[in-house]
């Protein structure tokens, strides 16, 4: 679930994630481009600087107690819930989702209700080009795009993800468990959809309407044995498929923890910031998520990073 700035407005309700084009610009005019969106997102969480940010959920993640198993919980309130995410360790809650009217859609009932909509398929090598500027994109309708992983005959299968449909999220009801959060993002698509392994240093709600999804995690500082690369301030690549795990080529990768997490229909997982995660669909699946715009609940504790008011 790579973590995104907001796309422009489209001619539907819908909204299309902006398409990647390569920088023909100088280094220069680069580099100041960067820093500047490290400066908004760094204003939009409330800390004084992102990198400071990811470095103190490294930090604290090395106290953290190793863990096997993601843990299911109860429906939670609020505060419940805040408190748990403090821990800074994922969880699964159960008993939430599969009360959304969206639960009760299947992929007919999309194709039927809203086959009109313009989506943005992710197409070709999108697992090894997850993270590329020039990673390929096909604009379609929600029908077309049905229609076309209807016989499963691609590898990897097309993908929508990342998408911002405000129809279908009418059907959603999320829990205020973040007092500031990004636009809920939709990722529908047959078995075999794969989100590679990567981090997005926000906290995240991720709720399975329907299918099921396998999900690796390994906590944050495990990040320097995983060949991370930077996509941007707030999303981490890793090109080591815990999956299909190749040491002689990741050595180092040996030592990161792996987290093996299946979300069933229904369940909401909440993944920590900086949490790296690798998301496989077991069957035709609908997910949505939610990151956060704010302090990780892992360092509301830790004052120097806040923001001071200008």
């Amino acid at each position: 679930m790579g973590n995104k700035e907001e796309p422009t407005p489209d001619r539907a309700l819908s909204r299309l994630p902006p398409t990647l084009a390569l920088d023909t610009g100088s280094l220069d005019d680069a580099i100041a481009r960067k820093q500047a969106r490290e400066r908004k997102d760094a204003q939009v969480r409330g800390v004084a600087s992102i990198d400071a940010m990811r470095e103190a959920i490294r930090r604290a993640a090395r106290g953290l107690p190793a863990i096997s198993v993601v843990p299911r919980v109860g429906k939670l309130d609020a505060a419940a819930f805040r408190a748990r995410a403090a821990l800074g360790l994922p969880f699964l809650i159960t008993g939430l989702v599969g009360r959304w009217p969206l639960s009760q859609f299947t992929p007919q009932l999309l194709h039927e209700r809203f086959g009109h909509l313009p989506v943005r398929a992710r197409v070709g090598d999108y697992i090894n080009t997850a993270f590329a500027v020039d990673r390929a994109m096909r604009d379609m309708s929600m029908r077309e795009y049905l229609d076309l992983v209807s016989d499963g005959s691609e590898y990897p299968p097309p993908y929508l993800g990342n998408l911002e449909l405000r129809e279908l999220n009418s059907m959603c009801h999320w829990p205020a468990y973040f007092d500031k959060m990004g636009p809920p993002r939709f990722w529908i698509g047959p078995a075999r959809t794969v989100t590679p392994l990567h981090c997005d240093y926000d906290d995240n709600i991720f709720a399975q309407i329907w299918g099921s999804k396998r999900i690796f995690l390994s906590p944050p500082h495990h990040g320097e044995f995983l060949y991370t690369r930077e996509a941007n301030a707030i999303l981490f690549g890793s090109p080591f498929d815990p999956e299909a795990p190749d040491f002689e080529k990741f050595p180092l990768a040996c030592q990161a923890s792996m987290i093996e997490c299946l979300v069933d229909p229904g369940e909401m997982l909440y993944v920590p910031a900086g949490w790296y995660h690798q998301v496989r669909a077991l069957t035709f699946s609908l997910s949505a998520n939610r990151w956060a715009r704010a302090v990780p609940f892992a360092l509301q504790g830790d004052s120097s990073l806040r923001r001071v008011a200008e």
